[in-house]
Parts: structure tokens; C-alpha cells; sequence
């Protein structure tokens, strides 16, 4: 779904999570140890997990209590027919191992939607994007690591048949427990573009654009993942990249920089299964010619641990 403005999206985000705390709290409150990845917060169709301990506890090298295994998977959808036809899917699954200083985290998700106004009016493709992440962290201080984060998107309604990330940097973690995590991150981010046709021609000055283009950016990234009882988790994370170059985009010369939300709200309901109410917001200000500079997606979504 593409909203109109930040502002916009951030209400609809705030009205999703109040909407979901009330039978959150009904959750069976069994919870079983699933901390949330050191990387970048999730997607919004991950439905991120987390365990926490209050408090802004140092994390120390020799801590085994950081150390964990989690894999799960998560999936939700809509299907609507009659007067109105619509079906939308979300899915991830999501990986994270911490032994020691060494740290490992994947995940891979999709959304796909079509839709169609009436009976009369033929269904068409609505949301369509395919992501994935890899990332490892070495914890060489005491709160400090250095890691290097690669990612993918393919995503037909922003115009690319890829986005390449190539993210190395540095991260401090004021709070690194298995169950409860807060850290800053900075560094440096490669991007390169490979756009689809249908999305090169500008056709307000009728140029035709690139089909690769590559950025370099400054990156900066804060996370939080917290339990807040037995049964119901928080996380967010919040990232901003800047463009290196003042004009990298000769024909619009604008200055590039992009922001990336994203929020979860996760409840147990037994020892193996969550619920997971989740919002992403993509803010690119400088977009494909005719693409809104602002995507949110919000979804609703069943999550299994599988270990």
C-alpha cells in the first residue's frame, strides 16, 4: 500500500498497535526464549520476536546469557469476493545464531496482492516484492562489533528488478542480553540499482534514465527490542541514509536520502505460536519519475518458531 505522506502513515501506524493490544492481552502467557535479530529490524511482514530484562545492563564478551538459536516463520493473508475481489499474502522466515563474539542472522519475505474494484472491473497486481538479508556481527569490546550486512529487494511498484545493499559498519550495544537489546549503529552503505523498463521513461521531460545507477550513502541505525510481559514483545528500528555525493542524480539534481520504519507488536499464544502486528514505512525522497516518494505496508501475521 503507498501512503501520501510520513505523517499519514505514522498515524496509521500508531491506530494498528492500539488496535491490537486488546486481545494481545487475552495471550496464553507462555513464552519460550526468541530473541530478535542483532540487524536491522525486520520487515513488515516478519513479525519480529523478542524476549527482554528491563533495565541498561552492559553487555560483556564472556555473557553466555546473549547466546541463542532462533529460526521461525511467519504468514498472513486476505481473501475478499463478491461485489469487491482482493487477496493479499505475507511471509518471512527468519534465522539468528549468537555464540560468544560471533554472530550470524538471514531472513527472507515476500508480499504479493491483487485486487479489483467491482464485478465488472479485472483484478490486478497491487503489492508484489520479494526481500532478503544477511548479516554477521564480531563482538571485538565489550559492547562493540564491527559487522557487514548485504540485502536484496525486488519490487515491481518501485520500479526495481534489484536493490543491492552493501552495508559494513560499526555497532554499540547499550543494552545485549539473549531477551532484551538496544544499540546504535554507523557506517557505510552501497547501493546499486538494476530498474525495470516501465519505470525509466521520465515522462515529464521525456528522458530516459539509466537502467543501473549506484549510490553511496552514510548510514545511521538505531533498534530497540523489548518484552514487555510474558506473552507480548515490542521492536522497531529506525534507519537513515545519506547520500555522499551533494548532486549524485544529474537530471532531477536532487539531494538523495532515504528513511526506513519499521515496528512490531508480538504475542504469544502458545509455547510454538504469535501473533504479530507490524508496520514499515519507506521514504525515499528522491524516487523513480511518477513513484511516490512514500510506501507503507502494515500486516497482521500468524508466527511459528520452528527452533
Amino acid at each position: 500500500m503507498l501512503s501520501r505522506s510520513v505523517a499519514d502513515a505514522g498515524f496509521g501506524c500508531l491506530g494498528l498497535i492500539c488496535g491490537a493490544v486488546a486481545p494481545l492481552l487475552l495471550a496464553v502467557p507462555a513464552w519460550a526464549d526468541e530473541p530478535a535479530g542483532l540487524s536491522s529490524q525486520e520487515a513488515a511482514s516478519s513479525g519480529t520476536s523478542s524476549v527482554a530484562q528491563e533495565g541498561f545492563q552492559k553487555a560483556t564478551l564472556d555473557d553466555s546469557s546473549a547466546d541463542a538459536t532462533t529460526l521461525n516463520a511467519s504468514a498472513g493473508g486476505l481473501l475478499a469476493s463478491g461485489n469487491s475481489r482482493s487477496m493479499s499474502l505475507t511471509g518471512l522466515s527468519t534465522f539468528r545464531l549468537r555464540r560468544g563474539i560471533h554472530q550470524f542472522g538471514a531472513l527472507a519475505a515476500a508480499n504479493y496482492g491483487r485486487a479489483s474494484a467491482g464485478r465488472d472491473v479485472p483484478v490486478t497486481t497491487t503489492i508484489s516484492n520479494l526481500q532478503a538479508r544477511a548479516r554477521y556481527d564480531l563482538f571485538f569490546a565489550r559492547h562493540m562489533a564491527g559487522f557487514f550486512q548485504a540485502s536484496a529487494r525486488r519490487d515491481r511498484f518501485q520500479g526495481l528488478n534489484l536493490r543491492l545493499n552493501l552495508d559494513p559498519g560499526f555497532a554499540y550495544y547499550f543494552i545485549d542480553q539473549k531477551q532484551h537489546q538496544l544499540w546504535g549503529e554507523i557506517g557505510y552503505d552501497l547501493q546499486y540499482d538494476v530498474r525495470r523498463d516501465s519505470a525509466r521513461l521520465d515522462e515529464a521531460t521525456g528522458d530516459l534514465l539509466a537502467k543501473t545507477e549506484t549510490r553511496h550513502n552514510g548510514r545511521l541505525f538505531a533498534g530497540y527490542d523489548n518484552q514487555l510481559n510474558k506473552a507480548v514483545t515490542f521492536a522497531t528500528g529506525l534507519e537513515y541514509l545519506q547520500g555522499l555525493s551533494p548532486f549524485e542524480d544529474e537530471l532531477t539534481r536532487h539531494v538523495n536520502w532515504r528513511v526506513n520504519w519499521d515496528v512490531s507488536l508480538t504475542s504469544k499464544i502458545s509455547d510454538k505460536l504469535a501473533v504479530a502486528t507490524t508496520f514499515s514505512l519507506k521514504h525515499d525522497n528522491n524516487p523513480l519519475p511518477g513513484l511516490a516518494r512514500t510506501d507503507t505496508v502494515s500486516a497482521v501475521s500468524l508466527v511459528c518458531d520452528l527452533y
